[in-house]
C-alpha cells in the first residue's frame, strides 16, 4: 500500500494551556504549505521543548488516530493531537530513529518520539490521557527538515533510509531496554541530544544492574 499525507495542519489558534499558551490546535490548511529548517510556514511553536530543528515537523499517521478514536468514541481530525502531517499507508509508531522520509519535496528525518504534557489532556478532555497516549507507544514522530520544500496533501511518503539499530519511535517512548539503548549508541546514528541522553542512562543502568 502506498504512503500518502492525507493533511498539512498549521496553527488554527494559540490557546491558554495548562502551564502557559499553546499552539497545538492545529488544523488542515488549503494548498502547499512552505517547509523550512524549523517548521511549516503558519505554524507556531509556543514551548522550545516542542520546537527547534530536531521538532522541527510532527508527523501523525491515520491509523493511530482511527485507534485513538475507538478508545475516545469520537472522531480525532487531522491536526487535534497537534501533528503538522497527517499520513496514511507510514509505520510511524514503529519508525526507527533516523529513519528518513522523501514528503512531497522535502526530506524529514524521525529524530524523537513526542512527548505529550497536559496540553494534550486539556485539549481531549480526558484528565491524564497525556499519560494514556504515551504507554500505547503510538504517539508520533518529531521530525528534522534534511531537505526544504513543500508539501500538499495527496503528496506521496517514501522511506527513504532505515537504519539497522531496531530502535522504534514506540520503544523510546514506552522505555528503551538496555541492549536497545546500547544498539541505539553504538547505530553511527546522529541521534537528537535528549534521546542520547536517554539511551547513555538506560545503557548505564542496564550495566550496573540496577535496570
Amino acid at each position: 500500500m502506498s504512503s500518502r499525507v492525507t493533511a498539512v495542519c498549521v496553527v488554527h489558534e494559540v490557546r491558554p494551556g495548562w502551564y502557559h499558551d499553546t499552539a497545538i490546535d492545529k488544523r488542515p490548511a488549503s494548498g502547499r504549505v512552505a517547509v523550512g529548517p524549523l517548521g511549516l510556514d503558519g505554524d507556531t511553536q509556543i514551548d522550545s521543548s516542542h520546537g527547534g530543528p530536531d521538532a522541527a515537523v510532527y508527523v501523525y499517521a491515520d491509523e493511530d488516530a482511527a485507534h485513538f478514536a475507538e478508545v475516545l468514541g469520537r472522531e480525532v481530525p487531522a491536526g487535534f493531537f497537534g501533528e503538522n502531517l497527517r499520513v496514511s499507508g507510514l509505520d510511524v509508531t514503529g519508525a526507527q530513529i533516523g529513519e528518513r522520509w522523501r514528503v512531497g519535496e522535502v526530506e524529514l528525518e524521525v529524530r524523537k518520539p513526542r512527548t505529550p504534557c497536559k496540553n494534550l489532556a486539556q485539549r481531549v478532555g480526558v484528565d491524564g490521557f497525556h499519560l494514556d497516549f504515551n504507554a500505547t507507544g503510538r504517539v508520533g514522530a518529531m521530525c528534522r527538515v534534511v531537505r526544504e520544500g513543500s508539501v500538499g496533501a495527496g503528496d506521496e511518503v517514501e522511506v527513504l533510509d532505515r537504519p539497522a539499530h531496531d530502535v522504534t519511535v514506540a520503544d523510546l517512548a514506552t522505555g528503551l531496554t538496555g541492549p536497545q539503548a546500547a544498539a541505539l549508541l553504538d547505530s553511527g546514528v546522529a541521534l537528537a541530544d535528549k534521546v542520547r541522553a536517554k539511551a547513555r542512562r538506560v545503557r548505564a543502568r542496564a550495566s550496573t544492574g540496577d535496570d
